[in-house]
């Protein structure tokens, strides 16, 4: 125990930093930071758009009248769950239609 103590004195730092089992930790929390950035790209990278999504039956992309109604009910879709006041309740009249609108224009 002295020889710590005395190379934290004469270092200035922190024994645990200086020993192997400081090294463990350090290389435990990158390990640990990795995965959950790469889980947080992962999850990212999955959504999918309208956008995304507007693809015909033979695979092609959707194009005119097609895609504009396609787009509208898809966004439509995506943010009528979403419409739910701060009580929990659904939004309704006016409420929904302004909530509606603004969430279709960000979406």
């Amino acid at each position: 125990m002295p020889i710590l103590l005395d190379c934290a004195t004469i270092c200035g730092s922190n024994p645990r930093a200086i020993s192997g089992l400081g090294r463990q930790i350090m290389m435990k929390r990158i390990f640990l930071a990795a995965i959950v950035a790469s889980f947080a790209a992962g999850s990212a990278l999955a959504q999918e758009t309208c956008e995304s999504k507007a693809v015909g039956k033979d695979g092609k992309p959707l194009a005119g009248a097609a895609k504009t109604s396609f787009l509208k009910k898809c966004k439509e879709d995506a943010c009528a769950p979403k419409a739910v006041g701060s009580d929990g309740k659904p939004l309704v009249g006016a409420a929904k239609n302004s909530f509606m609108k603004k969430c279709e224009t960000s979406a």
